[in-house]
């Protein structure tokens, strides 16, 4: 296994730490665009998924378990491994009223479970917040390591294009994002190097990340052994529809958009348009 590189809280990390610490995940699959994800996220899932439940699952990194909860009431024998003390405090008290399942503090890079003892891992934050491609390959390599063979890992990255057609599509005389040099700068490393690292003068987007294609994002699982299944995008071409989250609450209306989604959650070529891709693969 490779050993990751020493970004303990004190450094590279508290930014991270500190973003998922702070409650940034309590509601945000329940507003906005973190529906679409929420919903479209869940659907995919159930493609790889037996309905029948009883598999073993570890939700590495999965914040205040939403999916581990609806996992969990799937009948899954869930494992939520999450970084952050207060999110796993926070699924203890909040996430279990209705089932139950495992929640403790954890690093994706160090996981404390044994060799082939998970029939499927999801990795649905990790690989996009760990900037170093070392860090990033101890995180995959330990869901190589505790998956039983065939095992099935679901694993979420962010487009490298994702804060600049956000930007662009907001762009007018009073959402002057991309004319701000110091937003531009952000949107400039992105691009070119993948690295999201938020200014101080934007202090409520998303923590240090690391933004990727799919297919850099794939060449870095099946270098740690991974067998490549599908892509998928996952909010699509639509996120930018006008008057998305109106839409959204129609069922005529969110049928007509999902089918689009649908339709080209497997194409390449517009998958970097979606804000979040899922790609899956076996061990």
């Amino acid at each position: 296994m490779n050993e990751p590189e020493k970004t303990e809280k004190t450094g590279e990390m508290k930014e991270i730490y500190d973003f998922y610490n702070g409650g940034a995940e309590i509601d945000r699959l329940e507003r906005g665009l973190g529906k679409v994800e929420f919903y479209r996220t869940k659907e995919i899932l159930t493609k790889y998924l037996p309905e029948k439940g009883g598999l073993v699952i570890y939700d590495i990194g999965g914040g205040i378990g939403v999916y581990s909860r609806w996992l969990a009431k799937l009948g899954y024998d869930v494992h939520l491994l999450e970084l952050a003390k207060n999110a796993v405090d926070y699924a203890k008290e909040n996430m279990m009223n209705d089932c139950q399942f495992t929640a403790e503090t954890a690093d994706a890079r160090h996981i404390d479970r044994p060799n082939a003892s998970a029939d499927a891992v999801l990795l649905m934050g990790p690989l996009y917040h760990l900037q170093s491609a070392r860090d990033r390959a101890a995180a995959l390599s330990e869901a190589y390591r505790v998956l039983k063979n065939g095992g099935l890992l679901i694993a979420a990255g962010i487009s490298k294009y994702s804060s600049t057609t956000w930007a662009l599509s907001v762009y007018g005389e009073e959402n002057n994002y991309i004319d701000d040099p110091i937003f531009f700068d952000m949107l400039r490393c992105e691009l070119t190097t993948g690295n999201h690292n938020r200014p101080s003068e934007y202090p409520y987007l998303i923590a240090k990340s690391y933004f990727s294609t799919p297919d850099s994002f794939a060449a870095e699982m099946e270098s740690e052994g991974f067998e490549v299944i599908d892509f998928h995008a996952v909010e699509g071409c639509v996120w930018f529809t006008p008057h998305l989250y109106e839409k959204w609450e129609h069922a005529a209306d969110r049928e007509r958009l999902l089918e689009i989604v649908r339709l080209t959650e497997h194409d390449r070529e517009i998958i970097g348009m979606s804000p979040h891709f899922i790609v899956a693969a076996r061990k």
